[in-house]
């Protein structure tokens, strides 16, 4: 037998009280489970989507996102708000253009604030209080060097820009955790206030608090800072008990326009 019934009770305005929407690239290992790890909880919800993209890994192949922001943004919970809306890849953040990605994810989702990791990191190290930074990233020197702009372009002093010559995110992504650590240790000198590593598809977010520990400075990832801002645009604090220095923090992204 088949029953139906009107169902007449009270809904929930929001199955989870916070929403953030993720923009992750087609290949991307990293970001999303990252996100999951950092940011997902009872009260928060993560809503990811995908933008096509086709490695290598260089300034023609990330504009070529571009025109398909607007139709990823869109396909986040269509006709329900966001607290806030993360895309999820740093070289193209920069290449692209922080105004540029921001007023294409504005035509598919309105009214929602945007997060980038080039843009997170800024403010990330800002709250940090650091002026003189080394980044490391997996790039091409080609597409690494822009990186180097964009941060001198924000005051920042780059002491030393590191970039690996890989083209590929999918390889990026399976660099194992003791070589990122090896990596950031010998990226970092003796004037370095903290350490920016630069890619969405690396795991470096679960390096931080070893890295921390072994170098002594503050350490800010691509997909940390994208998950602190988050955070934080949710409304939540600092937490005292982070092995990221970063999270524990006490601070307000003021994310570059």
């Amino acid at each position: 037998m088949i029953e139906e019934r009107q169902h007449k009770s009270t809904l929930d305005d929001r199955p989870a009280g916070k929403r953030i929407g993720l923009i992750a690239l087609a290949t991307d290992h990293t970001v999303e489970a990252d996100f999951r790890r950092l940011v997902a909880r009872d009260d928060i919800a993560v809503h990811v989507t995908r933008v096509s993209y086709a490695n290598p890994t260089t300034p023609e192949n990330l504009l070529a996102m571009q025109p398909h922001l607007t139709a990823a943004a869109s396909l986040i919970l269509p006709d329900e708000a966001l607290d806030a809306i993360v895309y999820g890849c740093t070289s193209a953040s920069v290449i692209i253009g922080e105004p540029e990605i921001a007023k294409a994810i504005e035509a598919g989702k309105p009214g929602v604030p945007v997060v980038t990791p080039a843009g997170a990191a800024v403010a990330a190290l800002r709250v940090l209080q650091a002026n003189r930074i080394a980044i490391l990233t997996p790039y091409v020197r080609r597409t690494a060097e822009p990186m180097h702009a964009f941060f001198t372009a924000q005051g920042f002093q780059v002491d030393r820009l590191a970039c690996l010559g890989m083209e590929d995110d999918r390889d990026m992504a399976r660099l194992p955790h003791a070589e990122i650590v090896r990596l950031a240790i010998e990226t970092v000198t003796p004037e370095t206030q903290a350490l920016f590593i630069a890619c969405t598809a690396l795991r470096a977010a679960e390096c931080v608090a070893e890295i921390e520990r072994r170098t002594g400075l503050p350490v800010v990832t691509s997909n940390l800072a994208a998950a602190w801002a988050s955070l934080r645009l949710c409304g939540v604090g600092a937490d005292p008990h982070s092995n990221a220095r970063l999270l524990a923090l006490a601070g307000t992204p003021d994310l570059p326009a």
